[in-house]
């Protein structure tokens, strides 16, 4: 569902997406082409900063944000999703923040304040609060990083990981595809 704010933006959705009937998707938020969101998303782009003012929610193109995920924003803080991007089940990405593409964001874990650098993975219940990561960067399940933590002792992506967001990135591209020739039978 299309929500209009109270500020009267409405969500821009490119023609080639697919939104689930279930999602609600609010605001001054930015759809690219062949991106899919699923059952139960909520993402909303309605606080302003001090001066009344808000930064979109962009989601880049190919990027995939899954069942329950949670996209949202501080006092009108700019959220960029990056291209090729897939955030699982039930996550939180919370601005003032920006992910890279080709990004994994694994089930259950929180994104606040912080710029994930591309081809990222971070695994299942991990959470990011404050410290940016840099690219190709690998986080263990159950990781919680914020200011102080030593990066060095987390190793780089390794290829098993990054081949995974890839084919999790190819099945919801093709979700998209499936999901509107059915939702054009039933019209």
């Amino acid at each position: 569902m299309l929500r209009k704010n109270p500020n009267g933006h409405i969500p821009r959705v490119a023609e080639s997406a697919f939104i689930d009937p279930t999602a609600i998707i609010c605001g001054k938020v930015i759809v690219q082409d062949n991106v899919f969101i699923g059952p139960y998303a909520v993402i909303r782009a309605d606080e302003v900063d001090e001066s009344g003012e808000m930064e979109p929610i962009t989601i880049k193109r190919d990027t995939n944000i899954q069942d329950g995920v949670v996209i949202h924003s501080k006092s009108g803080a700019a959220v960029s999703i990056g291209e090729r991007t897939s955030i699982a089940h039930r996550s939180i990405v919370h601005g003032p923040c920006s992910v890279g593409d080709d990004v994994f964001i694994g089930f259950n874990s929180v994104v606040f304040q912080t710029s994930i650098g591309n081809g990222c993975v971070i695994r299942h219940n991990s959470v990011i609060d404050g410290m940016d990561l840099p690219q190709n960067f690998h986080v263990p399940p159950m990781t919680n990083i914020g200011p102080g933590f030593d990066l060095n002792a987390i190793e780089k992506v390794p290829p098993e990981y990054a081949s995974f967001s890839e084919s999790v990135v190819s099945a919801n591209h093709e979700l998209v595809q499936g999901y509107k020739r059915l939702a054009n039978e039933l019209r």
